[in-house]
């Protein structure tokens, strides 16, 4: 059997398989995005508790006279790490919608490809048999459009919650970036507070 008769015989499975992934597909989704939705407001930041650590940390330092020049370089660091992995922790399985909501009317479009090849195969195989052959493609061709449907009602809401989340992924970095800056001022005028005090008088 050459390639294009190979091809044909699979293609006459229909598009009952592409209607099952993009259902599994989209019952991931859904999973992905109340997992994601339970994340973000599990982990919201607050300026308010952030800034009493920032001072309770201050003080630490101050009684153990631990604040020097080069501290504010290193603790602005560990921060920026601890920026990245968080970010990280944000983006986690976004991708997957990303993708879902993109390719998922393709892969509904494979499907109604499928449906309707199938349906002109069947046209061919009842071209005998009077008034069947209308009906059988119509019919084929309605399965095959049902592809098309599922492969947008898989990908409306991913690219949806996709853009939700990417809009709070950035909003957050913003926020945190806002607080890398103010920490390290803070930060940077304490140790020069603590390096002028322990400049000894002339």
């Amino acid at each position: 059997m050459d390639v294009s008769g190979r091809f044909l015989a699979f293609t006459l499975h229909g598009a009952g398989w592409v209607l099952w992934l993009l259902i599994a597909l989209s019952v991931i989704s859904m999973a992905v995005m109340l997992e994601r939705l339970w994340y973000f407001r599990a982990h919201r930041i607050c300026r308010r508790d952030l800034a009493a650590e920032i001072r309770r940390l201050l003080r630490e330092c101050d009684d153990r006279e631990e604040v020097g020049p080069a501290a504010p370089l290193e603790m602005t660091a560990a921060i920026e790490g601890a920026k990245t992995r968080e970010r990280l922790r944000l983006e986690r399985r976004l991708p997957f919608l990303a993708t879902l909501g993109s390719n998922g009317p393709f892969v509904g479009l494979f499907g109604t490809v499928l449906g309707i090849i199938k349906a002109f195969h069947d046209l061919a195989a009842t071209q005998g048999t009077a008034g069947a052959g209308a009906s059988t493609v119509m019919a084929g061709i309605s399965e095959a459009l049902v592809a098309t449907a599922i492969g947008l009602f898989a990908a409306i809401p991913a690219v949806v919650a996709y853009n939700r989340f990417a809009d709070q992924v950035s909003r957050l970095e913003m926020r945190f970036d806002g607080f890398i800056e103010e920490f390290s001022t803070i930060l940077q005028r304490h140790a020069g507070r603590g390096s002028a005090a322990a400049t000894p008088e002339r």
